[in-house]
């Protein structure tokens, strides 16, 4: 058997056979057991970390790949533009950024375009431009992958000015402010409530100057025949002709308006009419329509248009107690001759279809004369 050889902590060596009998040697054996033991845990603990380091490494190395920022430069002089690419790996859940951009705001996005696919890849392109020089940092940027938030490395961008060459280019002195005429958009933004004026200038336009007016004749046409005759009596009045010694105009207006009332308001000729014809015409219609015309009332209206006759073409020169007696004739002819509408309206078609005949006899001077 082989004798074991133990490293004392003094540098001793010591040697023993047939096992381990006394005291040094069992405390060695016992140190030697321990420290095989601890050995064994610091391999596994470094076996651990190795694996746990590659692992993380994986990951980081297949998120990198899936994330990929492209820009054809990252320096340009004024007014030129940048050409910003975001390439994701195609899969679902994509979510692109709303693009964040300097904290001095001096970068500008010209145009974002929708988000493309180009063979395995999402890509989505942002135009950039700036018109202040400077260095501008592009913060990193927030990338959605399914359930997994990815950021982007942060982009430096150098904008320089535009180089002038003064001995080759010359100086001209600065124009003056350019102002642009107005167009009907300008005025129809700052002047739009004269738009809203302008069909009610127009209605107004129309209504007083351009539309056909009714003419008086179409005015009396719409007063009932009634309240015509009634206002044009009282206007009659207010004239004071027989009082002026006009009476033989007086009795002509008189007589007028009870004809054109009696004409309008029972459809028969009775301005072309004489005073027998008239009240001939009268008596009949009496008779055939079963209006209730008084008696006194025709005898009324005849006493009133014999006077006028006699006033008219015998030179007749009546007192002035006669002359109110026949206005008030007038009065109450107009009442005793006053229909209901629908009565009127009957009476007219049975006009129509049978006329009533008039007299040949035509002349009020042989009616006159045939009175007397």
């Amino acid at each position: 058997m082989d004798i074991p050889i133990f490293r004392l902590p003094k540098g001793k060596r010591l040697e023993k056979q047939d096992g381990y009998k006394d005291l040094v040697s069992l405390e060695l054996k016992i140190m030697n057991k321990t420290n095989n033991i601890s050995h064994k845990n610091t391999i596994k603990r470094c076996v651990h970390s190795v694996y746990f380091c590659v692992i993380t490494f994986l990951f980081t190395l297949n998120t990198t790949a899936q994330v990929t920022v492209q820009t054809d430069t990252t320096k340009i002089r004024i007014g030129e533009q940048i050409q910003l690419k975001y390439l994701v790996d195609k899969q679902e859940g994509v979510a692109f950024p709303k693009l964040q951009l300097d904290s001095l705001q001096k970068m500008e996005v010209v145009k974002s375009l929708p988000v493309d696919t180009i063979k395995d890849k999402l890509v989505k392109k942002y135009v950039l431009t700036s018109f202040d020089s400077g260095r501008y940092e592009l913060p990193k940027q927030l990338i959605r992958l399914k359930n997994k938030q990815y950021y982007t490395k942060p982009i430096i961008f150098d904008v320089s000015t535009v180089q002038v060459d003064t001995t080759k280019q010359k100086l001209f002195p600065i124009k003056a402010i350019q102002h642009q005429e107005l167009n009907l958009k300008d005025y129809a933004k700052n002047y739009w409530w004269l738009l809203a004026l302008i069909p009610i200038l127009g209605f107004a336009i129309w209504w007083f100057f351009i539309r056909k007016k009714p003419t008086e004749e179409e005015k009396i046409a719409k007063i009932p025949p009634f309240e015509l005759a009634v206002k044009q009596l009282n206007e009659l009045d207010k004239k004071l002709l027989w009082q002026n010694n006009k009476t033989k105009a007086y009795y002509s207006e008189l007589t007028d308006i009870l004809r054109v009332y009696i004409e309008k308001e029972f459809k028969v000729p009775a301005l072309e009419s004489t005073t027998s014809e008239l009240i001939n015409v009268l008596k009949k219609f009496k008779n055939e329509s079963g209006l209730d015309i008084s008696s006194k009332t025709i005898i009324k209206l005849k006493d009133l248009l014999k006077e006028a006759d006699l006033v008219k073409f015998a030179k007749s020169k009546p007192f002035a107690e006669e002359i109110q007696m026949h206005r008030r004739y007038a009065d109450e002819i107009l009442d005793g001759l006053k229909v209901e509408e629908e009565i009127v309206v009957e009476q007219e078609n049975e006009t129509e279809e049978n006329p009533i005949p008039l007299n040949e006899n035509k002349n009020p001077e042989n009616e006159v004369e045939n009175d007397k």
